[in-house]
C-alpha cells in the first residue's frame, strides 16, 4: 500500500510502497479515504534517549483519518465492515501505521467512532486532533468561567475550533492571527481579530482598548518559548488563567495551564454531532492528493497555517 513515512530518525516524509496491516484481537483495519495534517506530523520524529523506544522504520506519520472498515480482528468488536469511520492513531508500536496510509489498524477502544449520516467523511477527518483540543481545552479548563477569550493563532485548526465553540458557549473571542483573516475569523464568531504582523504592540494596544483590566483567559497555540509565552500572559488580568499547548511560565497572579490531550471516542462522537447539525464548521482550507503530502508537512513547519490541510487517499 502507498504511505508517507520516514526511514530514519530526523530524516524527512516521503511516499513509499509497504505491506498492508493486519489486525490484530480487537482491532479494526480501516480503508482510509482521507487524513488530515496537524502540525505535530510535520516534526520528523528525534532520535529517543538511551532506554526509548525501539522503532521500526520506515515510521508511516499522521494522526487523523477517516474511511471505511474494511476488515474486523478477532474477538468481539463493537464495529463492522462497511462501517464509516474516523478517529486518530495514538499510539505506534512496530506493526503498527499511522494515517498518511491507504489502510490503518487501530484498537475499537481507541479514539474512533462512527461517522454520522450527515457528516462528509472529509470533514470528518479534520476533527479528531484539532477540534478535540479545542473542545477539551474549553471544556477542562478554567476557560470557560471567564467572559472573554484572548485566542493567540487563531488561524490555524485548533483556533478556528476553539474561536467558535468559546463563541458558541458566550465568550466574547479576541482572535489574534498573521496576515487578513479578520473576515474569517468574526464569520466564525470572533467578536474582535487582531493581525500581529501590522506593528509592533499592536495586539496589546488592541486587549487594553477592550479589557483595560486585562483579558479574563488567554490560550496560546503557538508561542514556543517563555518570553512570547509571558508576553502575551501578561495581556491576562490577576486571577485570569492562561493556557499554553507548547510549555511556559505565566505572569505572578496569572494561573498557567499547560495542556495535554486525551482524545476519547465520546469526544468524538460529540464533535461529529456538532459539525453534522450544522453548529461547528469545520474549516478545511486545502485538499491534496497523499503524494503531495511532504511538500504540505514542509509548508506547515514554516508556520501561519489557515484552517485544515487533508490528504485524499
Amino acid at each position: 500500500m502507498r504511505a508517507i513515512a520516514v526511514s530514519a530518525f530526523d530524516a524527512e516524509p516521503c511516499l513509499v510502497e509497504v505491506p498492508k496491516p493486519d489486525p490484530g484481537a480487537g482491532d479494526v483495519r480501516v480503508k482510509v479515504e482521507y487524513a488530515a495534517l496537524n502540525p505535530l506530523d510535520a516534526q520528523p520524529p528525534g532520535r529517543p534517549p538511551d532506554g526509548g523506544f525501539s522503532a521500526a522504520f520506515p515510521l508511516i506519520v499522521g494522526a487523523d483519518f477517516a474511511g471505511r472498515v474494511d476488515m474486523i480482528g478477532p474477538g468481539d468488536n463493537r464495529f463492522r465492515v462497511g462501517d464509516p469511520v474516523f478517529g486518530r492513531v495514538t499510539v505506534q508500536p512496530p506493526g503498527r501505521c499511522g494515517a498518511y496510509s491507504e489502510y490503518v489498524c487501530v484498537p475499537q477502544d481507541s479514539p474512533v467512532t462512527l461517522v454520522p449520516r450527515e457528516l462528509p467523511l472529509r470533514l470528518a477527518a479534520a476533527l479528531p486532533t484539532a477540534g478535540g483540543t479545542a473542545a477539551q481545552i474549553l471544556g477542562g479548563t478554567a476557560v470557560h468561567s471567564g467572559r472573554n477569550l484572548l485566542v493567540v493563532g487563531a488561524a490555524g485548526g485548533v483556533g478556528s475550533f476553539l474561536t467558535q465553540l468559546a463563541a458558541a458557549r458566550g465568550l466574547a473571542v479576541v482572535a489574534a492571527v498573521r496576515g487578513d483573516e479578520g473576515r474569517r475569523m468574526k464569520a466564525l464568531g470572533a467578536t474582535a481579530t487582531v493581525d500581529t504582523t501590522l506593528a509592533a504592540g499592536e495586539l496589546e494596544r488592541a486587549v487594553r482598548e477592550l479589557y483595560p483590566a486585562g483579558a479574563d483567559a488567554l490560550v496560546d497555540l503557538v508561542s514556543t518559548g517563555p518570553a512570547a509565552f509571558a508576553a502575551h500572559a501578561a495581556l491576562v488580568r490577576e486571577g485570569g488563567v492562561a493556557v499554553t499547548t507548547r510549555g511556559a511560565a505565566a505572569p505572578r497572579g496569572v494561573a498557567r495551564v499547560d495542556f495535554r490531550f486525551a482524545p476519547t471516542a465520546r469526544l468524538l462522537d460529540e464533535l461529529a454531532a456538532a459539525a453534522a447539525r450544522g453548529e461547528l464548521r469545520v474549516p478545511v482550507d486545502m485538499e491534496l492528493p497523499l503524494e503531495k503530502a511532504p511538500q504540505a508537512l514542509l509548508r506547515s513547519r514554516a508556520g501561519g497555517a489557515r484552517g485544515k490541510t487533508v490528504f485524499t487517499l
